[in-house]
């Protein structure tokens, strides 16, 4: 599905299309349901529910391939509930994911745009998933179509193929359920926010549903350009359908698609100034965190589509064969405004810097897996073995610049002197005549296998394994093949001392070939891979209502790639290592008392400095041997988050909850010279500094409608909660937001 043009017609059009095709299919099944009765054979119907049963503790998650119970997966498990996120009034990932501890934001940046976020110190953009499925594409995520979020912390290779250090992000769709429930939500707040969310689903027969998920989002803040009064502005829709048969059978098929459009305003934030962030008045008039750079002119368009089959079939109560296979397309084009240290915007775009993108990105996955349980030599063993394929086409180029004067566009690159003479403006679908478009195609191919073996009583004993292979072609001239191949490997011992105790120590690894994510180097360099050993303990309290886990971890990086795709110096560390220790806490601490909160300590140094080819010479480099023993960017030494609420007299509840970084710093430590992060011989990068953000929120619940009240930001002090990890920019984040929702809860026909 591909969306153009005007974005009101086509948003109304496409909300009008999919109400009559659901109004269809109701019809349909009403009149299967008064067509004359046949005899069926017995079914048992049992629950299918892969999320949480309610509340802010997370009671099953299958981000380890089989549905299971995160208290006995002896790794670190974060479960944002939807539950969760429907208090806080979180409308995209991004936002939602502030409730895990150990995890910051980058600003996005001309070669990596769209969610990017730190977890344990390490790049998490090749690590998010939908529903166990790779969704590493550059775009912006939205909850709406979300039962939780699901953060698996520590590498994860043998679970989920290439990625990173820090862990993967999986997001859990909702999915059609066998009850007639509705939920319609309307919101209004500051600076025109305002957004309108859907929930219906209906029970066809007693084995079959449909659900349909309908979401518009727009919201601005309280930045504004001084030339034209433009403000950033998020500006979003989605739709999403899922139908279900055999629900609760032995043969269960779901058919999801869900359909997401971003037609943003994009925001980079404030430059670096004396190492700090600006606040001072220069000859052209006053820089600080109010001044935005761009304005209507700019945008980040995006339309993404995501059609999953998924079929279940269960031989026993312990045994089944899950195989999912989804086609995506992501589509997204985007013209943003860098911020300048020394002159205010202009009105004809012409200060600050243009990055620019139009992209396609296509994927075919199928993904089949066998989990069984049963006894060989008198132990017990659950065995999981699975196959995965994965087609990429990917297409990516710059945009071509225009003149704002005539509206035409320049016959080459305009220089800086044209540039302020008659500004600039570029447009979607008009790509740059110079430079070359970047594309690939790989093939991806995986088999694995993990067994849990009870030892003895109470102690268990995971070992896993999976072969990685990669066939890829490239349109770079100096790499324009990879065929790749990689072990992986997860083990851990644990003992369940009894129902609400668990101890273990496991570990794990992953790796990212040298074009994984396609950032290439001049010569094949090694593979980027990382290990990860974790000691934690996990306790329910409460009859189990509350859960509270730690973990003390060590995590080491080799050959660590950049993120910026068009960069030919790809290292950024040869060796690389986080320690952390972290706490978390989730549920209910009396019947009224509900609680979320996680504290994450980070020591991130680099150990070995990068080491890349020079592009010209074909020599070695070295990055600047001060670094080593540094700490790594945009890693605090501390984070903490808590949300808490109190429900009384009935239908009340409030809650509020504070976000919380350490000092972050921001630099390139691939730099052959670091002079420029040196003051008086000391190390002194640009830097972020700590922040507390308070959110607060009122709810009154009548069961069949509610009313809330969020105040998002409540001291309405300034911070900047992302940093442009080389240290030239952050973004600052908004002031006080207050907004009221009004929900309605209803069953019945359509």
């Amino acid at each position: 599905m591909k969306l153009h043009g005007n974005k009101n017609i086509t948003q109304k059009s496409l909300y009008l299309a999919v109400a009559l095709t659901f109004n269809s299919v109701m019809a349909v099944a009403e009149d299967v349901k008064t067509a004359e009765p046949k005899e069926l054979e017995e079914v048992n119907v049992e629950a299918a529910s892969d999320s949480a049963a309610g509340g802010y503790q997370a009671t099953k998650t299958r981000v380890g391939k089989v549905l299971q119970d995160p208290h006995d997966v002896p790794q670190t498990i974060t479960t944002l509930t939807h539950e969760l996120m429907h208090d806080q009034q979180v409308g995209s990932l991004r936002e939602a994911l502030r409730n895990v501890s150990g995890l910051t934001f980058n600003a996005a940046e001309g070669g990596r745009s769209g969610d990017n976020m730190m977890l344990r110190g390490f790049y998490t953009f090749g690590d998010i998933y939908l529903d166990g499925v790779r969704d590493t594409a550059q775009y912006n995520r939205e909850t709406f179509n979300l039962e939780q979020v699901e953060v698996l912390r520590g590498s994860a290779a043998m679970l989920f193929g290439r990625g990173q250090a820090g862990g993967v992000i999986n997001q859990v769709s909702k999915t059609a359920k066998l009850t007639d429930a509705n939920v319609i939500s309307g919101s209004l707040g500051e600076y025109g926010y305002h957004q309108f969310t859907g929930d219906f689903n209906k029970k066809i027969t007693d084995t079959a549903a449909i659900r349909l998920n309908l979401m518009d989002r727009s919201e601005k803040n309280y930045r504004n350009n001084p030339v034209n009064g433009d403000r950033p502005e998020l500006d979003r829709n989605g739709i999403a359908v899922s139908f279900g048969a055999g629900i609760g059978t032995n043969n269960e098929l779901f058919l999801n698609h869900v359909y997401t459009q971003t037609r943003d305003v994009p925001d980079y934030g404030v430059s670096f100034f004396n190492k700090r962030t600006i606040d001072r008045t220069v000859a052209t008039g006053k820089i600080d965190d109010t001044v935005f750079y761009g304005g209507d002119k700019n945008f980040d368009d995006s339309d993404t589509n995501i059609t999953t089959a998924t079929f279940t079939h269960k031989f026993s109560k312990d045994a089944e064969w899950r195989t999912q296979l989804r086609s995506a397309d992501y589509e997204r084009a985007y013209w943003s405004k860098t911020p300048n240290a020394n002159t205010v915007p202009a009105a004809n775009y012409s200060i600050g810097g243009n990055p620019t993108r139009e992209m396609d990105y296509e994927t075919l996955n199928l993904q089949t897996d066998f989990s069984t349980k049963l006894d060989i030599a008198g132990m017990k063993h659950q065995v999981l073995t699975g196959l995965e394929y994965l087609k990429e086409d990917s297409f990516r180029h710059a945009l071509r610049p225009h003149n704002l004067t005539t509206g035409l566009p320049y016959s080459g690159t305009p220089s800086a002197a044209e540039i302020i003479a008659n500004g600039v403006f570029y447009k979607k679908g008009v790509l740059a005549t110079t430079g070359t478009p970047v594309k690939f195609k790989a093939d991806n191919y995986a088999f694995y296998v993990q067994d849990t073996i009870e030892l003895i009583p109470k102690w268990d004993l995971l070992l896993g394994m999976r072969r990685d292979e990669l066939r890829a072609d490239y349109s770079s001239t100096t790499s324009p093949k990879l065929s790749y191949g990689e072990n992986s490997y997860r083990t851990g011992l644990s003992w369940h001392q009894n129902e609400m105790s668990h101890y273990y120590v496991s570990f794990s690894d992953s790796f990212s070939p040298t074009a994984d994510l396609y950032q290439l180097t001049v010569k094949p360099q090694p593979p980027e891979t990382s290990k990860t050993l974790e000691l934690g303990a996990k306790w329910l309290f409460n009859d189990g209502d509350l859960a509270f886990r730690t973990a003390l971890y060590r995590s080491v990086k080799d050959w660590e790639r950049n993120t910026d795709l068009e960069s030919t110096a790809a290292i950024l560390t040869k060796k690389r290592r986080t320690d952390g220790l972290e706490f978390e806490l989730s549920g209910y601490v009396s019947e009224n008392w509900e609680v979320f909160a996680g504290v994450a300590f980070m020591d991130a140094k680099i150990l070995e400095v990068a080491e890349n080819i020079n592009a010209t010479t074909g020599q070695i480099t070295f990055a600047d041997a001060r670094f080593e023993g540094k700490r790594a960017r945009n890693t605090p030494a501390a984070t903490f988050n808590l949300w808490t609420t109190y429900a009384f007299m009935g239908n009340w509840k409030i809650g509020g909850g504070i976000e919380a970084k350490g000092e972050r710093i921001g630099y390139v430590p691939s730099a052959a010279s670091a002079n420029n992060v040196y003051t008086n011989g000391q190390f002194d990068p640009n830097k972020l500094p700590g922040y507390a953000r308070v959110d607060a929120m009122l709810e009154y619940d009548a069961k069949q409608w509610a009313v809330r009240l969020n105040v998002k930001s409540l001291l309405d002090k300034t911070y900047y909660d992302a940093i442009y990890d080389n240290g030239g920019f952050s973004v600052p984040a908004n002031s006080r937001t207050a907004i009221v929702t009004t929900e309605f809860k209803f069953q019945g026909k359509y």
